[in-house]
């Protein structure tokens, strides 16, 4: 087989042999990876308060998507790989925690907010990575319901909707994000009662 036989295989299409490390849906992962930084950069530019703004919650939202595309053509064409099961749930957090930290960086959430989001997101990622050799652990509903609901708050944080629509936007954002927040803990402490149940 080889060092490199990882590398051998399928990158797109349908087939019996095993898919390539360096499969269609690990190449999106690994490009939202490293498009997080340019995410950052971009939202913490601040000469034109607006136009930055706009380009972040935009390049926010297509790196969310992603996940979406990335997963399902895994699951359509059998590309599931280990090394997309390890770098996927990374680009998630990655990204979405970087946004939090975006938004406590520019004053705008307290910083208490995203330390408890961060912990909650790094500490059950550590534990799935942990006992993946034993066990998959699906999202379950709490799971899947707190990441559209950050992929709906996260986004309106960032877009300059109190310069485009006026004080009352401002209460849009602190909805969306106090459901997301909310499903976030609620959805990391159900998950720590079925692992400790499970073992």
């Amino acid at each position: 087989m080889g060092i490199l036989s990882p590398w051998r295989g399928r990158i797109w299409r349908r087939g019996d042999e095993p898919a390539s490390v360096a499969s269609v849906p690990n190449l999106i992962s690994l490009a939202r990876i490293l498009l997080t930084p340019v995410f950052i950069v971009v939202a913490l530019t601040n000469p034109e308060p607006s136009l930055p703004r706009t380009l972040a919650a935009l390049l926010f939202a297509v790196l969310i998507a992603t996940d979406f595309v990335d997963g399902q053509i895994a699951r359509s064409r059998d590309l599931v790989t280990d090394l997309g099961k390890l770098i996927d749930p990374i680009a998630d957090k990655a990204i979405t925690g970087s946004a939090f930290v975006v938004l406590s960086l520019l004053g705008e959430l307290p910083w208490w907010i995203t330390i408890v989001v961060l912990v909650r997101e790094v500490g059950i990622t550590v534990y799935r990575l942990v006992v993946a050799q034993q066990v998959v652990i699906a999202a379950d509903w709490a799971g899947k319901a707190k990441t559209m609901a950050q992929a709906i708050a996260l986004p309106l944080a960032l877009l300059p909707l109190q310069a485009w629509l006026g004080d009352w936007a401002v209460w849009v954002c602190v909805v969306t994000m106090t459901i997301a927040v909310a499903l976030t803990v609620y959805s990391g402490i159900e998950f720590v009662l079925h692992a400790v149940r499970g073992r």
